[in-house]
């Protein structure tokens, strides 16, 4: 007789059909100076184009698709309580979660939208699988900051965010939390001492876009030791080094090649049950100069 064989988590995936959650929001990012080329409100709201513009490129499929609501509005940007455009996320993160309470979906594809998008369908993803996820941030940045630290956009703080730390009524706002334990970010080459501090004393490991471009074995490694069955990966486009694409806003080089990114989602996949993935932070730059330039032309308005 031969011994039964374990049954890998691959295996017991539910076949269910993905929500693609279309989350547009661009608040949680102050971001125009690092784009002196494009107009102030054309770069604030980027965000906003590049969600609609992923959705509009990624593969047509049966998935439910459903948009969060947000707003347009350029003056709605007050910094309260260490945050810029608080008011306003609070609003649209109640509009994420009304919207993840209605379906209840086992697992989601998220097109955002700065970083933040990942937070409130992270978290219900959390609380729907209690310490049975793992979540694996591929960004350049920690996305580690804190309501009272200088930079007050949010999208930095929506790792922290996922761990149950920052704003007080936001985290009472979200369903779940991640232990930092079963956190891990891949491509981590641009934070500052203060974020190199702040990334040790909470325990997160981080790992250089050196090691993970030959193969994905040290996040497979760690993924075994977490015990999760469940992962869920944030995709920031900023990750992928200029030299290769420029499709965040960040262009820091020695970054990860797209292919090195696709290798590892996959991977993950491979042996784990996938149950949430976010692509975030598209900066289409030309797009938005196109758009600017058809807005000029005689006819088109007519």
């Amino acid at each position: 007789m031969y011994a039964q064989q374990p049954v890998k988590s691959k295996d017991m995936k539910k076949e269910t059909t993905p929500l693609r959650l279309i989350y547009p929001q661009w608040q949680g990012g102050i971001v125009d100076h690092w784009m002196p080329d494009i107009p102030a409100e054309d770069s604030s709201r980027g965000y906003y184009l590049g969600a609609q513009l992923l959705n509009l490129l990624a593969p047509d499929s049966n998935q439910k698709t459903v948009e969060v609501p947000v707003s347009l509005d350029i003056n709605d940007r007050a910094t309260e309580k260490g945050i810029s455009s608080r008011n306003v996320i609070v609003k649209q993160s109640k509009a994420a979660l009304d919207i993840l309470n209605e379906n209840k979906p086992d697992r989601i594809i998220i097109l955002g939208g700065e970083c933040s998008v990942s937070v409130v369908p992270f978290t219900y993803l959390a609380a729907r699988y209690p310490n049975d996820v793992a979540i694996v941030w591929i960004d350049a940045h920690p996305d580690i900051n804190l309501p009272y630290d200088d930079y007050k956009g949010y999208h930095a703080m929506a790792l922290t965010a996922c761990l149950g730390m920052g704003d007080e009524e936001i985290m009472n706002l979200l369903p779940g939390k991640f232990d930092a334990s079963k956190a891990l970010i891949v491509g981590l080459r641009s934070w500052d001492k203060g974020m190199q501090e702040r990334q040790k004393e909470l325990g997160i490991k981080g790992l250089a876009p050196k090691e993970t471009a030959d193969n994905s074995s040290a996040i497979m490694e760690w993924l075994k030791s977490t015990g999760a069955s469940k992962v869920v990966v944030h995709f920031d486009l900023d990750v992928i080094d200029p030299a290769d694409m420029i499709a965040g806003v960040g262009v820091e080089p020695d970054g990860m090649k797209t292919e090195e990114v696709v290798r590892v989602i996959n991977d993950i996949a491979s042996e784990y049950d996938l149950i949430g993935l976010t692509v975030a932070e598209p900066m289409p730059r030309i797009a938005i100069k196109i758009r600017n330039m058809l807005n000029l032309l005689p006819l088109l308005k007519e």
